[in-house]
């Protein structure tokens, strides 16, 4: 369970501040596809990063299992992230000189349970997961679009991780790509992890179990009527 209770994000700008979120809370509860819209600059991409432990609120607290987390060191807060939350984002970010399985092994080496063996063969069942093991060898530039965001989802799931935190993952892709990288997230909500996906897509919203707007510095729950 990732929640967030009486959250206030500001940043200074031109002497005074700029409020982007203003006293914010809500529970993200684990087997649930969570759907986040909102205009441009209406504090998307501040409040995933604040869920992913990249920020601090400026007040207000971030409990992962009913713990505080949004205090912690940044080395604790590192660790979190590499046990708890996984990432994917638009834009990939595969490295262009690695194949599909060692992208997707990247994320095991800050586990030091794991032996390059296991890793590997992690890497594969993750690989087949997202219907990519004939693609186990090849480089991100052999690779579509809707192929190597399933390589960034792959990739985000190697340390097992709760939470999936996804900003625009289908905002480059043609529609029959979308819907292959949602059914794949839709998929793992249903095996109990929490996915939240920031998106303008009205695909998303149809696929998701809650929509949620920001809108005026807070976060609104929309009804189905108005997806």
């Amino acid at each position: 369970m990732l929640e967030i209770k009486n959250v206030t994000k500001s940043y200074r700008k031109n002497k005074g501040n700029l409020v982007v979120l203003d006293n914010v809370s809500y529970t993200f509860e684990n087997g649930k596809f969570y759907c986040i819209s909102g205009k441009s600059g209406a504090g998307k991409s501040t409040l995933i990063q604040m869920l992913g432990l990249l920020i601090n609120p400026n007040s207000g607290e971030i409990l992962i299992d009913n713990k505080k987390v949004s205090d912690l060191s940044d080395d604790a807060r590192a660790n979190m992230r590499n046990k708890k939350i996984g990432f994917i984002f638009q834009s990939f970010y595969l490295d262009p000189l690695m194949k599909s399985y060692e992208n997707v092994m990247l994320p095991m080496y800050l586990n030091k349970n794991y032996t390059i063996k296991k890793m590997k063969k992690l890497s594969t069942e993750l690989l087949k997961l997202v219907d990519l093991e004939d693609r186990a060898n090849h480089y991100p530039k052999e690779l579509s679009g809707g192929e190597k965001q399933r390589v960034a989802i792959a990739r985000a799931l190697a340390n097992n991780p709760d939470i999936i935190l996804a900003d625009e993952p289908t905002g480059s892709l043609d529609p029959e790509n979308e819907e292959k990288i949602l059914k794949i997230l839709k998929y793992l909500a249903s095996k109990g992890k929490c996915v939240i996906v920031v998106s303008h897509s009205r695909v998303v919203k149809d696929f998701a179990d809650e929509v949620l707007l920001i809108k005026d510095h807070t976060l609104l729950k929309e009804s189905k009527n108005e997806k």
